[in-house]
């Protein structure tokens, strides 16, 4: 295996575990307003991802910096082609994470209410719009010879990239609710499974109906079992939710969605960004990587690097691992 064959697994990975991680926040800030019923339970809400929630960004940085260095002309075509939605997802990002942090510094209810609207838009957009930008990169956008995006907006927004972008947003809500049935306990718990149990079968038909199309475009026998895995792993996690199985709900959800990014992945190469306009002109893994000397100080890096990350962010997860309720918020901050 050549090391841009390496680099390409390895983008992989960072985008699972920023699916996996990331798309249960995602899926609790728009709890915030689906499932709390008033300030105190948003609080807990709040607070479930509270200490987490930054540390799940590392890995959007880490593959986009891992994308910068090892791919730099999918790097270049990618953010250039997809300019506005990936700017938009940068915004919520921001908003968000100021959301998160700013909320209770004023008592006034307006102040915490407006901010409250931001966490849900903000985690709202994002989980769509992720789906749509991986839509458009599997399923190929308008590339031209130059290896440019010559399409306009509207093209990214096509029934399959759209369809993505509801799977997306209907995956990381039932991930988030199966985080916040394990994450709490009392009537919030309760309502969680209940909403993760109604929710779950629109997740179901819909990421099905995602992944065999993009079975039935570019997909091979690996794909198929990364389906296969996804299916079960979701029809999986709904049966561990109805049995109040909360743990194994919370690891075969994150199943489904390592599987249903490693199906994308698979189906994609080697190709990193097909063009629409000539199959000639897409780019790949050989054509829009760096230098195997750059690869190879990479790789170097990242062997170092990575272990030291993921095993503070586990002590992190392990630290704040038991469940909340409203009984734990201080009256002061309602």
């Amino acid at each position: 295996m050549e090391l841009h064959d390496v680099w390409f697994v390895l983008i992989a990975v960072l985008w699972t575990g920023y699916f996996f991680l990331e798309g249960f926040d995602f899926g609790v800030g728009v709890l915030t307003r689906l499932l709390a019923r008033n300030r105190p339970e948003r609080r807990v809400l709040i607070n479930t991802i509270g200490p987490v929630w930054d540390g799940n960004e590392v890995w959007l940085l880490s593959a986009g910096g891992a994308t910068f260095a090892a791919f730099p002309e999918w790097y270049a075509t990618l953010f250039s082609g997809f300019y506005l939605p990936l700017l938009l997802i940068l915004v919520c990002l921001i908003v968000r994470g100021v959301g998160f942090e700013y909320r209770a510094k004023r008592p006034e209810e307006k102040w915490q209410r407006n901010w409250e609207w931001a966490i849900f838009w903000c985690s709202l957009l994002p989980a769509f719009l992720w789906g749509v930008a991986f839509g458009n990169i599997v399923h190929g956008v308008k590339i031209d010879r130059n290896f440019e995006y010559v399409g306009g907006l509207a093209d990214l927004f096509n029934p399959y990239a759209l369809l993505g972008g509801a799977v997306t947003l209907t995956l990381f809500t039932f991930h988030g609710t199966v985080f916040t049935a394990l994450k709490t306990v009392g009537d919030i718990r309760t309502r969680a499974r209940t909403l993760a149990l109604r929710l779950g079968p629109v997740t179901v038909v819909l990421a099905f109906g995602f992944l065999v199309w993009t079975q039935l475009h570019s997909g091979d026998g690996a794909s198929l079992v990364a389906l296969v895995v996804a299916a079960v792993a979701l029809v999986g996690a709904l049966g561990a939710i109805w049995r109040v199985r909360e743990g194994w709900a919370f690891a075969l959800s994150g199943i489904t969605i390592a599987a249903a990014v490693a199906m994308l992945f698979l189906s994609l190469f080697p190709n990193v960004m097909p063009s629409t306009l000539d199959a000639d002109w897409s780019l790949t893994v050989t054509n829009a990587s760096s230098s195997p000397y750059t690869l190879k100080i990479m790789t170097w890096c990242a062997v170092i690097a990575a272990p030291l990350v993921m095993l503070y962010q586990a002590w992190t997860y392990w630290v704040f691992r038991k469940r909340i309720g409203t009984q734990h918020i201080a009256e002061a901050a309602h």
